[in-house]
């Protein structure tokens, strides 16, 4: 259905201009100047011709076959425009034209009607706002930007027009290749969901990219990117790091478990490879488009200079990637076939004087050795052999076998000939070797993410339904949790020193102090908890403390939690949130007073499945901690990987809960379990029903 924005029929410019100065001037150039085949149609009343086309006065004079209007008219004048294709029976236009929601309410009131006639024709319009759309295969530009990318491979969605002018000439420049080109503009009817998965219907694009600042529906675009991350890589730049929905939260999870950060999990949870730089997507598009993916993460690094295989090194392993220890067979070989200086280990330097045919035999057996799962080469500037005829050799060695090889023969103004022949053999290049770390880190994990094991979410069927379902009405939060099989130390809330000596000799000492009130985040930051506490004269010490620690209007009565102290395990916490966009999330790390200083959190999508709830697990120093940290035993890990899922469950089933945290959840020794010690949570003033999902986990 999106067929017409990148193979039409032919193309209606509404607006085409004859003043070289003006967009509707360079629509139209491009599309004579790059070779579109169908017919081009410049619509504008005073002209009887531009750049030698026949012009009409209004689109319903344009003949067939026309299934595609490109519009470069004033604001106001677009939605009759729209309607007058409408009529006329074209069905997809491009508006080029500024002045909508970008520029205050009076803009916003121009696309709603813009949106009416879409919907009266059942249109589909790309922008407004927005440069336009390239496919280099048909080949058809419709934008205004000098300049047409080479044939290729990567295609390439925006929602900011100046990205893709800036893209377009960094490929005229970089002689990249890209096969499908879109700018989203304010996205009136086509999203960016829709977009990308056009794009990857495509068959000449092997790589999806896109710069994205926000999502339209966050679960469709995750059922959308899982799918296609399984047919395709997809690599996405997120811009808007700074915004952490974080106003007015009520717990540690709503300070932590921001905006990005769920941005952060869907990409994660979708197999989608997020960027951080324009630069970076587009390193890890070329390679993914030409090279196959390594099995491993052992990776040779070939050079002829010290120096910078030191930094080539450093930047693997700070990406988690392993320096390959070479067979004794392959260091025997390049011992008898390479200068005597020369050194055989990992990485191998063949020496400032060798030339392409010691690359060509190291580069040969490092790629046979089956310790190694990619090659890194490295050729620092010199003045006894062309670079050219290095990328000759690495490009035919290369394409002899099936891992993959990234080059960097560093330097500029030397250099161009080399890359020409690279790219042409599709090896990608990178101008440092520090910037291959990321680039063969995100292959990696590319093949781990395909070939994890996809399992459903959890399921838990010993949920108490009818007490959860009084416990979320009351905003019992300990409650609740207990509901969902997460057990509370032994505890009761004292409302007199006289209960509290009572509670503590029934639990056992030693006890915690608690205040007993859900308005107060941070209690130990007022005096509001006091710890181990042994015997009945240190809790009748710290009693009137912890009570004077709150102040309530005159007759309120003040209350204390009497908790069972546990000791010898581990503090994290667990939280879940709503995410305005993807729904349910859920959060785990360090936990303990300190969590938003240490910061050491992982946020998923919810429902999880095991995979998912270990992997949450293992990617913060948390985790570390639970499987033995020095002389520390191994904490249960295994009960908290149930309790996470739990947890996610809870997410799913309760959506007005909008926030709820355990911390700490106190993790005991292996087979000992866990606790939920300090529980907090908020929920929307609208309760909604409880509900369930489906979605893998």
């Amino acid at each position: 259905m999106f067929d017409p924005f990148f193979h039409p029929e032919g193309v209606a410019v509404i607006g085409a201009s004859r003043n070289p100065h003006k967009l509707g001037f360079g629509v139209l150039r491009n599309l004579v100047d790059y070779g579109y085949r169908g017919g081009i149609y410049p619509v504008n009343r005073s002209a009887t011709e531009i750049l030698g086309k026949r012009c009409y006065s209004t689109v319903t004079d344009v003949p067939d076959p026309v299934d595609l209007a490109v519009v470069v008219v004033p604001a106001k004048a677009v939605a009759a425009t729209l309607e007058e294709c409408g009529e006329r029976g074209i069905g997809h236009a491009v508006i080029v034209s500024g002045g909508f929601g970008e520029t205050g309410e009076e803009g916003r009131q121009r696309e709603e009607q813009v949106k009416r006639v879409v919907d009266a024709y059942g249109m589909q319009v790309i922008g407004p706002n927005c440069i336009g759309t390239i496919d280099t295969h048909t080949p058809v530009n419709t934008t205004f930007v000098t300049g047409m990318p080479e044939a290729g491979e990567i295609g390439f969605s925006s929602q900011s027009g100046a990205m893709v002018a800036a893209v377009i000439d960094w490929a005229l420049g970089a002689g990249v290749g890209f096969s499908r080109i879109a700018s989203l503009g304010n996205q009136v009817d086509v999203n960016e969901t829709q977009m990308i998965e056009a794009i990857r219907k495509d068959p000449q694009t092997a790589v999806i990219t896109a710069y994205i600042e926000g999502v339209s529906d966050g679960r469709s675009f995750m059922d959308m990117a899982q799918q296609t991350s399984r047919e395709k890589p997809f690599v996405v730049l997120k811009g808007g790091h700074g915004e952490r929905g974080s106003e007015a939260v009520a717990s540690h999870t709503g300070a932590l478990a921001g905006s990005f950060e769920a941005y952060k999990a869907a990409f994660e949870r979708s197999g989608v490879l997020r960027a951080d730089t324009m630069e970076e997507m587009f390193d890890w598009a070329r390679a993914l488009a030409w090279q196959p993916l390594p099995e491993g993460r052992n990776v040779a690094v070939l050079t002829n200079a010290g120096g910078p295989a030191i930094l080539a090194v450093d930047a693997l392993e700070e990406a988690g990637l392993r320096i390959a220890s070479l067979s004794e067979s392959t260091r025997s070989y390049l011992r008898e076939r390479l200068p005597a200086a020369a050194s055989i280990n990992n990485p191998v330097d063949v020496l400032a004087g060798s030339g392409p045919g010691s690359y060509a035999v190291a580069l040969d057996a490092l790629l046979t050795d089956p310790t190694v799962d990619a090659v890194l080469v490295i050729q620092a500037p010199q003045d006894w052999f062309l670079p050219a005829s290095l990328a000759e050799v690495v490009g035919d060695v290369a394409t002899s076998h099936n891992k993959p090889v990234i080059a960097s023969i560093m330097g500029k103004a030397s250099v161009d000939d080399a890359l020409s022949i690279l790219h042409k053999r599709k090896i990608p290049n990178v101008t440092f070797p520090e910037r291959a770390a990321s680039v063969l880190a995100a292959m990696v994990k590319r093949r781990e993410w395909l070939t994890r094991k996809v399992d459903s979410a959890a399921t838990f069927t010993d949920i108490d339904r009818e007490v959860a379902d009084a416990a979320v009405a009351a905003e019992a939060w300990g409650d609740l949790v207990e509901a969902y099989g997460i057990p509370l130390p032994s505890q009761q809330v004292a409302s007199t020193l006289e209960e509290a000596v009572e509670i503590a000799g029934e639990i056992g000492y030693p006890v915690a102090l608690k205040i007993w009130d859900d308005e107060v985040v941070h209690k130990t930051e007022v005096g509001g908890v006091r710890l181990n506490i042994r015997n009945e004269k240190e809790l009748k010490e710290n009693y009137r403390a912890v009570v004077d620690a709150l102040e309530l209007p005159a007759g309120v009565e003040k209350k204390v939690l009497v908790q069972r102290m546990l000791e010898g395990g581990y503090e994290v916490i667990v939280g879940i949130r709503q995410d305005a966009q993807f729904g349910p999330l859920i959060l785990f790390g360090s936990g303990g007073v300190d969590v938003e200083l240490l910061r050491d959190v992982e946020t998923g999508i919810a429902p999880l499945n095991r995979y998912r709830a270990e992997e949450l697990i293992d990617a913060t120093r948390a985790g570390v901690k639970l499987r033995g940290w020095r002389n520390q035993p191994e904490a249960d890990r295994e009960t908290v990987i149930e309790y996470l899922q739990r947890m996610a469950q809870l997410a799913v089933d309760y959506p007005s809960i909008t926030e709820l945290e355990i911390n700490p959840l106190y993790v005991l020794p292996k087979g000992e379990g866990a606790f939920a010690v300090d529980i907090r949570g908020s929920a929307a003033e609208t309760k909604a029903e409880r509900k369930t999902a489906d979605l893998e986990g």
